[in-house]
């Protein structure tokens, strides 16, 4: 088992069923009645014979792409296959592209700024992406939080995982926990693709497939399918992100998610409910939560007596 895991189930059974799903362009009205007896059809076509149409195709991929500074050799057939097949997969995974852009707009720039202060390229943020879709998420594995570490992983990068607290949930504390991961990666196999790869499927696993296939080179090892296909993943999201035009999302900036407005407090001891506390700040604990997700009960007891900044809503954001 990897030690850190992909936690999007959904998304690799939609992947799946996408080439069933957005490739059956044209069905016919003898088809339809068919396979529809509960349900009827009122046919608007002037031809009879015609039930529905799409007009679903290949989208592009640029001419060039590399993940922090690395080259992805397009020039191979395989590697500009897998690309194509992620790129394909996110065009028409709408309602989740839209919501990830969204998230993007709120969260973005301050985990590429968390990354950049580290020491590490700001494309690792597509990792965070292909991980968790900038959502505070967990998968059947225990891995948690917007970078999908396990809690044995997150301890190691100093992290706190217990049942008030757990920081893998802590946008700005994961960032620099898995900056600091990366680094590790980098510094072990001096490639950032292959430190991604190990992100996906562990330390150990990469070193064995590059020792025993005498490669040092992410796109000319053999891989298990989700690794093999996690930074093709990534690097997809980074071009739709970044080309949205192209690939046909539209949002207009009302409908983006605002940067969240706070304060910071302080708290170094206890708080026996965390909904006292948001009163006491104009507040809910509702917007505490949203905004402090790595809270995990409604009380801090805090027996280590730990320093944890929390972030409070500025007066009247919820209303503008």
């Amino acid at each position: 088992m990897s030690r850190l895991s992909f936690a999007l189930p959904l998304y690799r059974l939609i992947v799946v069923l996408l080439p069933t799903l957005t490739f059956c362009t044209t069905v016919t009205s003898e088809e339809v009645n068919r396979v529809s007896s509960n349900y009827s059809f009122t046919n608007s076509s002037s031809n009879s014979s015609i039930g529905f149409k799409q007009n679903v195709t290949v989208p592009p991929i640029p001419d060039k792409v590399d993940f922090a500074g690395e080259e992805v050799p397009l020039h191979y057939f395989d590697v500009r296959e897998s690309l194509i097949r992620e790129v394909t997969s996110l065009s028409y995974f709408h309602g989740t592209m839209l919501y990830i852009m969204q998230l993007d707009n709120r969260y973005g720039s301050e985990i590429k700024s968390i990354l950049i202060e580290e020491g590490v390229p700001e494309d690792l943020y597509y990792i965070c992406i292909a991980e968790s879709g900038i959502q505070p998420v967990v998968s059947p594995a225990g891995a948690a939080g917007y970078w999908q570490f396990l809690p044995g992983t997150a301890r190691e990068y100093g992290l706190v995982v217990d049942n008030e607290v757990d920081e893998r949930y802590n946008i700005q504390k994961s960032t620099k926990a898995a900056a600091a991961y990366f680094k590790k990666a980098y510094s072990e196999f001096g490639s950032w693709a292959m430190a991604a790869a190990s992100y996906n499927t562990g330390f150990k696993n990469v070193r064995y497939r590059m020792d025993i296939q005498s490669q040092s080179n992410y796109f000319d090892t053999q891989f298990v399918d989700e690794t093999a296909r996690y930074l093709f993943r990534a690097l997809a999201f980074k071009i739709i992100l970044n080309n949205r035009e192209i690939y046909g999302f539209d949002i207009p900036q009302e409908y983006l998610y605002r940067k969240l407005e706070f304060y910071e407090v302080t708290v170094n001891g206890s708080i026996d409910n965390w909904s006292d506390f948001a009163r006491e700040h104009n507040t809910n604990f509702k917007l505490i939560k949203m905004y402090n997700q790595w809270i995990r009960a409604n009380y801090l007891q805090n027996r280590s007596r730990r320093t944890y900044i929390v972030r409070v809503p500025t007066p009247n954001f919820r209303e503008s």
